[in-house]
């Protein structure tokens, strides 16, 4: 079983959720609820809760501050937030869990089942790190959150070179050299990236725009500086050369 504290100035929406909590996660037991940082800090130090389900924006500050002030964090956290571009992407890339408000039952319960399974307190908080310099840092400066079969990564995102699919597997090339296999889509890392200077030039192939060499118009190649031959499909090469001459 586990204890739980609701978080959100809105009272409503507090208790909307719990019924929701109650109705379809049996193995959560609300034990507090809080409106606010302030009262978020005592009721967590105070009920020493498993999990919280923190509200991003209230009156008094955010559930970032909140968090900031609890440090270091003891406890599952899953974010519900409505729906805001910046925090949403925050969250992804720092593999996160995070709920939009209205809450989903899906959503909600598949986001129990994550916190249910054991975690590293070591792990979280470099999950909890890396939000908290994404939030803080530029786009280009942004750090994503990588989890191998043996260690969770924070890896910056401008030393990734490229990263190539093999069906639900993904393997990241880093600027020193270093390979990470994940066991997610490449599509998954297409949205977060694509913004961030990156190019989908194959079904198989995202590069990084800042590591490109030269293109190689007869055979139909990307060349990056790491010496890498990436193939680009055609249906992607008029993309690919207005984004060349857009730099």
């Amino acid at each position: 079983m586990l204890r739980a504290i609701i978080i959100d100035d809105i009272d409503a929406i507090r208790k909307k959720n719990t019924e929701l909590i109650q109705e379809h996660c049996p193995d959560v037991a609300i034990i507090a609820e809080a409106d606010s940082v302030e009262s978020g800090v005592k009721a967590i130090q105070k009920y020493l809760p498993d999990l919280v389900f923190l509200d991003v924006e209230m009156s008094d500050g955010t559930g970032f501050d909140l968090l900031q002030k609890l440090r270091p964090i003891n406890f599952k956290v899953i974010f519900v937030t409505a729906y805001q571009e910046f925090a949403i992407k925050a969250f992804r890339f720092s593999a996160i869990d995070f709920l939009l408000k209205p809450i989903d039952p899906e959503d909600l319960v598949e986001a129990v089942k994550k916190a249910e399974k054991t975690i590293n307190k070591e792990m979280l908080e470099l999950q909890l790190n890396t939000l908290f310099s994404n939030i803080e840092r530029p786009k280009n400066l942004k750090k994503l959150i990588l989890k191998t079969t043996e260690k969770i990564h924070s890896v910056n995102v401008q030393d990734i070179i490229r990263c190539e699919s093999d069906k639900n597997y993904t393997t990241f090339y880093l600027i020193n050299g270093q390979r990470l296999l994940v066991s997610t889509s490449l599509k998954e890392y297409e949205n977060m990236l694509m913004p961030m200077g990156f190019f989908r030039s194959h079904q198989s192939h995202l590069i990084n725009m800042l590591f490109f060499d030269h293109y190689l118009k007869g055979d139909n190649q990307i060349i990056m500086k790491d010496k890498s031959s990436i193939p680009l499909a055609i249906r992607k090469k008029e993309d690919f050369l207005t984004l060349l001459n857009s730099l």
